[in-house]
């Protein structure tokens, strides 16, 4: 069975955890330009349509990962005093 999520439902994750996803999106998107400006080099047909595939891949999956993002909440950290 396959749930479709909403803008309206919200989760949360923690402050650890966004910040991992954080540097995961960057990551991406700065190995996405990289292997882009690689394309230059490249000759061969078949290369050049696998790096394009791969760049797409990283973009879409840092895209992904955004939207992710955007529909979370940061977990609020648990009281240090029982109430």
């Amino acid at each position: 069975m396959i749930i479709h999520c909403t803008a309206n439902d919200g989760f949360e994750i923690s402050p650890r955890f966004r910040r991992t996803i954080e540097e995961r999106v960057a990551r991406l998107e700065r190995d996405s330009e990289h292997d882009e400006a690689q394309l230059s080099l490249l000759e061969d047909v078949d290369h050049i349509r696998r790096q394009m595939r791969l760049v797409a891949m990283q973009r879409s999956e840092a895209l992904r990962m955004r939207l992710f993002l955007d529909r979370s909440q940061m977990r609020l950290p648990r009281p240090l005093i029982a109430l």
